[in-house]
């Protein structure tokens, strides 16, 4: 009986392992290939499995990309998730350090700067990678609403009215945020990704009359 119960749970271990193996084999291709020229069938090598192995936990390609970028961009939409959630707190100091936490993960850890570095540069949305710009989308209009109603939430406790719609204001903030990462992901070594980021979103928090 002891023993029973230990295959079930060393198969489904093994089945995280190997999820997990190819997707670190997937941000290693796309990488080195782009990732429409990436098969499944060159993961499935880099990996060390079987094409079948990738079925098992991905549909296709769309689904283990989307899946490789949640990996990374799950933290960091669950830190934005939290703004709002403490009435004591001003939004506009959590907004803007959820903000700076994304661009220190992005900065110091070598993971998520990679997949970051195959979302912006080794990625073309045609095709079957259609639903990855969708995806894309979706995580956009999900960080543009949080920035909405933390800019919103910050006029209102300041008692100002914003010198532009805070329609227009969201946009350009999260605009600023993804072009930082994006040059940097271009240049690491041009600049510092959290020095130049305080700066900038400061500046432009400033602008909106929201900071002195």
């Amino acid at each position: 009986m002891p023993v029973e119960r230990a295959m079930p749970r060393r198969t489904k271990e093994d089945a995280e392992e190997t999820r997990h193996q190819l997707l670190e084999a997937a941000q290693r291709v796309f990488a080195e290939k782009g990732v429409s020229r990436t098969s499944l069938q060159d993961i499935a090598q880099a990996a060390g499995v079987t094409r079948g192995a990738i079925y098992w936990h991905f549909k296709n390609k769309a689904e283990l990309f989307n899946a490789m970028m949640d990996s990374a961009i799950l933290p960091m939409e669950q830190t934005m998730q939290q703004i709002g959630h403490d009435a004591a707190q001003d939004p506009l100091v959590e907004l803007e350090r959820a903000m700076l936490q994304t661009m220190a993960s992005i900065e110091s850890d070598a993971r998520t700067r990679a997949i970051f570095e195959v979302a912006t540069l080794k990625v073309e949305y045609v095709d079957e990678l259609l639903a990855v710009k969708q995806r894309h989308v979706l995580c956009c209009e999900d960080g543009i609403r949080q920035m909405q109603r933390s800019l919103e939430e910050a006029a209102a406790r300041r008692a100002i009215t914003l010198p532009v719609p805070v329609a227009m204001a969201a946009p350009g903030l999260h605009a600023l945020m993804v072009g930082l990462i994006h040059t940097w992901v271009l240049n690491p070594s041009a600049f510092k990704l959290v020095e130049v980021s305080q700066a900038a979103i400061g500046t432009y928090l400033a602008g909106l009359g929201l900071r002195l």
